[in-house]
């Protein structure tokens, strides 16, 4: 079976922005009273980074971990030639990612809730959380380069959309031994643009994209390389320019009249924020083939905005960014 998923749309795409605000606000609080009650998981082991996983223990050891450090889990059964493959490799690599990741294994044959829960339909299937947010990675067997690939996709969107920096690993620790210390961690101070930052996801929360707007615009005005803030703007704009399109008509619209630039650029941020990252991406830059003057540029200008939704170093940006190129050269 050939791996499917492996460009990490269900992370990057806007189909689900709200909860992923509200994940990472979670995130913080949970780290947060973490510290406060010296709960902090300390120094573990490389044993720790791969553990087994039952419907027990799910809650504890995937969904609580999975507020300081992306989990992948990694769906498998005894029986299951291909897992037994693509199993070593992952552990290989977790360990390698040095308290980055934490790798899950959950066994099909004696967790069948949990494999329903998160839908596999077959094994080896390979899902993330974060901040408690599930994520599918891949379906079937993969190369190594392929797997590192997406990790290595997980790891920077764990970073910079939830602030999930990893474990510190001890070479020296005794396996086990993380979190059951008691050791206290200290509390980080609050940064300078917390609470405008927080203002932000709650004005999210609340649906009002246009407080969420201003909040964003705040940080920017005294810190310009703000990047959470340059992310949460661009999303936060998408979203209170879709919020009262009928995109019946909209979509309506863009089919019959290709050379009307509004329709176009309306249907574009309705196809992005339902996660069709291409469609969206293809349809400015064709549009931009058959403009010129103004309306070229207003479609330009648009384009480069969805950039920054996506994020620049998705692979679909890049591409974009080279079609574009040649639709204005």
């Amino acid at each position: 079976m050939q791996p499917r998923n492996m460009s990490m749309s269900g992370v990057v795409d806007l189909a689900a922005v709200k909860a992923a605000q509200e994940a990472k606000a979670k995130a913080e609080q949970a780290r947060a009273e973490a510290a406060r009650q010296g709960g902090g998981t300390g120094a573990v082991s490389q044993a720790d980074l791969v553990i087994d996983v039952d419907e027990a223990g799910f809650e504890r050891e995937v969904l609580q971990r999975s507020t300081e450090v992306p989990v992948v889990i990694d769906f498998w059964a005894e029986w299951c030639e291909p897992c037994k493959q693509l199993s070593p490799v992952l552990e290989q690599l977790v360990v390698e990612y040095n308290g980055r990741l934490l790798l899950a294994k959950i066994d099909v044959d004696a967790n069948q809730m949990l494999m329903q829960q998160f839908g596999v339909q077959g094994i080896p299937a390979v899902f993330a959380v974060v901040a408690g947010q599930a994520l599918p990675l891949f379906q079937g067997a993969a190369g190594k380069e392929q797997i590192q690939q997406t990790l290595d996709q997980l790891v920077q969107v764990a970073e910079q959309r939830f602030g999930l920096t990893g474990l510190q690993v001890d070479p020296d620790a005794e396996p086990g031994g993380g979190g059951g210390g008691g050791q206290q961690v200290a509390e980080v101070p609050a940064g300078p643009y917390d609470a405008l930052l927080e203002a932000a996801v709650h004005a999210l929360d609340a649906g009002d994209f246009g407080g969420a707007v201003q909040a964003y615009k705040n940080v920017l005005s005294d810190d310009p390389g703000n990047s959470e803030a340059k992310l949460g703007l661009a999303q936060a704009e998408l979203l209170r320019r879709v919020q009262d399109l009928d995109p019946q008509r909209a979509r309506k619209d863009a089919a019959e009249k290709p050379g009307d630039v509004q329709a176009q650029i309306a249907a574009a941020d309705l196809d992005l924020v339902g996660g069709h990252v291409e469609d969206a991406f293809g349809r400015l830059i064709d549009t931009v083939r058959r403009t010129a003057g103004e309306d070229r540029d207003a479609v330009r200008l648009r384009l480069l905005e969805l950039f920054e939704v996506v994020g620049a170093d998705d692979p679909r940006v890049t591409a974009a960014r080279r079609a574009l190129s040649r639709a204005l050269f």
